[in-house]
């Protein structure tokens, strides 16, 4: 059953998703103390959050995304994503709409991101859907602070992809990165450029880019040690936050310093892969 703490809305808040439990811990931010826990979930992973402090959870085997309140137990809407397997989502900071990584589709045929626009009164309507031939899946998805969403995964002979949808664009671009990428991991933008994790490497690194036109340079990069392997990741300020699937553990480093970990979480966790930090309204 599905509770929070009755004081969780007044903290900030950092939500995982527990892949075999099908659980969703919460835990004050940064304390880490358990905050509460959503449950009925089918394989929830990548997470999501709105400036509202709505957390979106993509329910990857139940082919849906789910969206809670800030600090409640009850979610306001389930938006469903027939014949998908939704990994990741992120919002446009511009429009505040929903983007949606489905992995792949029923058949196993090849992955897509859906664009979701709000229609008022908990409805998410029907999503505007982009694909390109050369992603078998995808994996994770990010916006940039212009509006533009950068996605990432693999093509049919398991090589490394990313592609951008820029703002008000119709059609996917591939980005050439100057930098290799093993396994692609989260994408996120820290305020200045974007960043893409690699999970293949241990230490896992997270690499930042600019992005010009349909090529990325690499500007730099964050060594997170003590870990196996980060996929979905979460900025905040001056701190990285990951999951740790394999030790079944969140962990805090510096950011963009990276190093060794400032910060460990392990109450009621299993197999974390996605996360999101939720603010408390502003009074």
């Amino acid at each position: 059953m599905s509770w929070t703490r009755p004081d969780a809305k007044s903290h900030d808040l950092l939500y995982v998703s527990n892949w075999i439990s099908g659980a969703v811990t919460i835990y004050t931010y940064p304390g880490g103390a358990l905050a509460g826990m959503l449950t009925g979930f089918t394989q929830p992973y990548g997470e999501c959050v709105d400036r509202g402090g709505d957390v979106f959870i993509a329910n990857f085997n139940a082919s849906d995304i789910v969206e809670y309140p800030h600090g409640s137990s009850r979610p306001i809407a389930t938006i469903a994503d027939p014949g998908e397997h939704p990994s990741s989502c992120a919002i446009d900071p511009k429009t505040g709409a929903l983007a949606v990584n489905n992995s792949y589709a029923s058949g196993n045929k090849p992955g897509s991101v859906a664009i979701y626009r709000y229609g008022g009164a908990g409805s998410w309507g029907t999503p505007t859907l982009y694909s390109d031939w050369r992603f078998a899946y995808m994996y994770f998805c990010g916006y940039d602070a212009s509006g533009n969403l950068f996605v990432d995964g693999t093509t049919v002979k398991g090589y490394s992809f990313l592609a951008e949808l820029p703002a008000a664009a119709k059609k996917l671009v591939k980005i050439q990165l100057d930098q290799k990428i093993n396994i692609p991991g989260g994408v996120q933008s820290d305020g200045n450029d974007m960043t893409i994790g690699d999970s293949a490497l241990n230490p896992a690194v997270i690499y930042r880019f600019t992005v010009s036109g349909d090529k990325g340079q690499v500007v730099g990069s964050t060594t997170l040690d003590g870990n196996a392997a980060v996929v979905q990741y979460w900025i905040d300020g001056a701190k990285i936050v990951g999951p740790q699937p394999r030790s079944s553990t969140v962990t805090i480093w510096h950011y963009p310093a990276g190093g060794s970990p400032i910060q460990t979480i392990s109450d009621s966790l299993d197999s974390p892969g996605g996360l999101t930090i939720s603010p408390a309204p502003k009074l």
